[in-house]
């Protein structure tokens, strides 16, 4: 890889890092992850909510892999996706792309370099979730004068790395959404309402409707869900709340392929779409 590449990503990183909605994004995910993983399920259960009590467990230190990464196809994966949108569409917005690259290497160099920033910005979204779960359950485990047991690193790294790559898609889903529309509203506001609620309601009525199961298994949701079982080596993901998600699920192996050809396609159509339109 040459020199002049990295300074381009160092570049994109940069302007990633002064963007002040990196880190409002960055903080709200976070927010979310203690939230409604954590804070509230632990205050209804001191309260004596039984559906809470039921899944105290998932606040415990063993269960942080598993718990952490059940927000990234819903929660994480909504907010990255307008983290995506931003890194692409924004350059359309400000009417920048003319500037960017009569001073730099051609399209294709420059969108890889957006995308190779893009992925790196999202391994501190991934590392500070699950720090903060670490945290988090351990303080509840304190209070609670239970032992602290940890899962093995080992599956701490596997939930990391799926946790990447579902953050990963739906970033890359935010990507293409922004280069179609060439901007970041429109974008955004299609890309929420899929997160939201169209994969929710497709998911809803494949319970109910036996040949829609085909069309749920390859959504994003889904898949992102079903790899997060398979990591944790569960039967159930509990996710609940908006993002509630009881299947159907498929198995690890076709989740995660699913989810890595969804990253080819994505990040492929984009540069593709910036390599033949006019960027004005």
């Amino acid at each position: 890889m040459r020199a002049d590449f990295w300074t381009m990503v160092k570049a994109e990183l940069f302007m990633l890092r002064k963007r002040p909605g990196t880190w409002v994004i960055f903080g709200i995910w976070l927010a979310v992850t203690v939230a409604f993983a954590y804070a509230l399920p632990y205050f209804s259960y001191t309260s004596g909510g039984t559906d809470f009590a039921e899944s105290f467990d998932s606040m415990l230190p063993a269960a942080v892999p598993q718990t952490i990464a059940e927000g990234m196809p819903f929660y994480g994966g909504a907010l990255v996706l307008i983290l995506g949108v931003l890194t692409i569409g924004s350059e359309f917005g400000w009417g920048t792309w003319k500037t960017v690259l009569t001073q730099r290497p051609g399209r294709s160099s420059v969108f890889a370099a957006k995308m190779a920033a893009l992925g790196i910005a999202l391994v501190p979204f991934v590392l500070a979730a699950f720090a903060i779960g670490v945290v988090s359950s351990a303080i509840i485990a304190t209070v609670e004068d239970l032992p602290v047991a940890w899962p093995s690193v080992q599956v701490f790294i596997e939930a990391m790395l799926s946790g990447w790559l579902i953050m990963a898609v739906w970033a890359a889903a935010g990507v293409i959404l922004a280069t179609l529309t060439r901007g970041t509203s429109l974008a955004i506001g299609i890309g929420i309402l899929w997160t939201l609620a169209f994969e929710g309601l497709l998911s809803a009525f494949a319970n109910s409707i036996s040949w829609m199961e085909w069309v749920v298994d390859v959504l994003l949701r889904a898949n992102g869900y079903s790899l997060v079982r398979a990591v944790a080596g569960t039967g159930e993901v509990s996710a609940d709340g908006p993002g509630s998600f009881s299947g159907p699920f498929v198995s690890g192996t076709q989740a995660a392929v699913v989810l890595a050809l969804y990253l080819a396609a994505f990040l492929g159509g984009s540069w593709w779409l910036l390599r033949r339109r006019d960027v004005d």
